[in-house]
């Protein structure tokens, strides 16, 4: 999509859409071309600019929620909530329960830079110093996207479960080798999400429509009440950040 030039944008649901009116938003989008796109941890973000040569002077700021999907041609349906014309084809947005949500500033958006490193990028001088004098639950933490960026519950629990860390342990206490387990086994599982298209627990799909394969590789999440599949222990749940937290409490040490 890089190149491509924005000639209209329809959007069709106020609740998507973040601090913008949808006429006025269409206004700004209107005539500006896709200069590049970035993930920054579970965001998407579209630099915009008027032309070839400016520098970027718009961010389309997308985050998908539980439901949302891009699609790059296609009919709209009934929950396509933004349609972006542009000269070569149109940009879908569709989200069935509208939890998503849609941005455009002038400026990078704050609310982006704030956030933490990339997992996949981070050095482990600096995660292992991220840790240190911490007081959370690690499954607490490793889901603070202030921490890192990018992370959510599934991925939290596959690594805690590599690493051999319960999901209530302190992060301040994990240190030396439980620490470079941990870091190690976030960048495997994501790497291997990754590679396998991510996991499609319930209607996920990609751009083309495709479901990942990722959760038949899932080792400890929702296996609660079935035998952890290292030392057969019954795998358990607990709440951690108001989330549901699996782990194995034989394999699992705080």
């Amino acid at each position: 999509m890089v190149g491509r030039r924005i000639l209209s944008a329809e959007l069709r649901c106020p609740r998507v859409l973040r601090g913008a009116d949808p006429d006025e938003m269409s206004r700004q989008l209107a005539g500006r071309r896709i200069a590049e796109i970035r993930r920054y941890g579970k965001f998407i973000v579209v630099s915009l600019s008027r032309d070839r040569r400016s520098a970027s002077d718009g961010y389309l700021t997308i985050h998908l929620g539980m439901t949302g999907r891009l699609l790059l041609g296609g009919a709209p349906g009934k929950h396509t909530h933004a349609i972006l014309t542009l000269d070569r084809g149109a940009l879908l947005y569709d989200d069935s329960r509208q939890f998503g949500r849609i941005q455009f500033s002038t400026e990078f958006p704050a609310r982006i830079a704030r956030l933490g490193p990339e997992p996949l990028e981070i050095p482990f001088e600096d995660f292992a110093a991220g840790l240190k004098g911490r007081k959370t639950r690690i499954k607490a933490l490793l889901l603070n996207q202030d921490f890192l960026r990018g992370i959510g519950n599934i991925y939290a629990d596959e690594s805690l479960f590599r690493a051999g860390i319960h999901p209530m342990a302190i992060a301040g206490r994990i240190r030396g080798d439980r620490a470079r387990r941990l870091y190690e086994a976030i960048g495997q599982v994501l790497r291997e999400a990754i590679a396998a298209g991510g996991s499609s627990i319930s209607d996920y799909v990609d751009a083309e429509g495709r479901k990942g394969f990722f959760q038949f590789n899932h080792r400890i999440y929702q296996h609660t009440g079935q035998p952890c599949v290292t030392c057969g222990t019954i795998v358990r749940r607990v709440l951690v950040a108001q989330r549901s937290s699996h782990f194995c409490p034989t394999c699992q040490k705080r």
